[in-house]
């Protein structure tokens, strides 16, 4: 990382109106945007070796298709989470190789061609990943990957700084602010776990599996387990 960028990007931060209503995480997807020519970028976390749901974004509009790769469990956020290596696809419509079918299909319709995960890590420790969107395909150029990667470490500082002042053994109020959609679908995630007699992970892909299979969303399927409506049988 070098000061002279890492000074541009900061102070681009810092720029941003809003009158501190708008979070550093979603300052760093902002400028992420402005920056790299994109049209959209949303940074998920992880804890407890699970990804959670998107803690920031540059505009509201993104927050779907981020969470959309969580909910299928396949895309380039997963990927880079999984790997901890960056994970480039210019074209989600015409891919060299299939990759993720259901989301590339689902992204393009959303109106997504090429997207570029970077996982935020320091050493060892992984806790998440900042993904970037483009509405036209085409690669990043080697600039743009460098600022990307500099900009992921900012992003990780910055997750690492508040969660620093946090109480122990809590999230920061600002990392724990996942949508109240995500609260249902960890507590269905429990529920299913109990009533199957299965681990969390086995359990939330089962969950996964019927909205897909359904064609529900699965905020919906979560819900309806929450309220007793879902019950899913165990394999057989």
């Amino acid at each position: 990382m070098t000061v002279d960028r890492l000074s541009v990007l900061l102070t681009a931060m810092a720029q941003i109106p809003g009158n501190g209503a708008v979070s550093l995480i979603d300052r760093v997807c902002v400028v992420a945007v402005d920056r790299l020519s994109l049209s959209g970028a949303g940074l998920s976390l992880m804890a407890d070796g699970a990804l959670l749901g998107t803690a920031g974004v540059s505009e509201p509009g993104i927050r779907a298709v981020q969470e959309l790769q969580l909910s299928l469990g396949e895309g380039p956020c997963v990927d880079a989470w999984a790997s901890g290596e960056p994970v480039f696809e210019a074209d989600l419509a015409e891919p060299a190789a299939v990759r993720w079918p259901v989301f590339a299909a689902a992204g393009v319709q959303a109106g997504v061609r090429a997207v570029f995960a970077l996982p935020l890590a320091l050493g060892a420790i992984r806790i998440g990943v900042l993904v970037l969107y483009r509405d036209h395909p085409g690669a990043l150029s080697a600039d743009e990957v460098t600022e990307g990667l500099v900009l992921a470490d900012v992003a990780t500082h910055v997750v690492l700084g508040l969660q620093a002042g946090a109480p122990v053994g809590a999230l920061h109020a600002l990392l724990a602010k996942e949508p109240a959609h995500w609260a249902e679908i960890h507590q269905a995630t429990g529920m299913l776990s109990v009533q199957l007699q299965a681990s969390l992970n086995e359990a939330f892909v089962r969950l996964r599996a019927h909205a897909f299979a359904h064609d529900i969303a699965l905020r919906t399927v979560a819900r309806d387990v929450v309220a007793r409506r879902l019950r899913l049988e165990a394999a057989t």
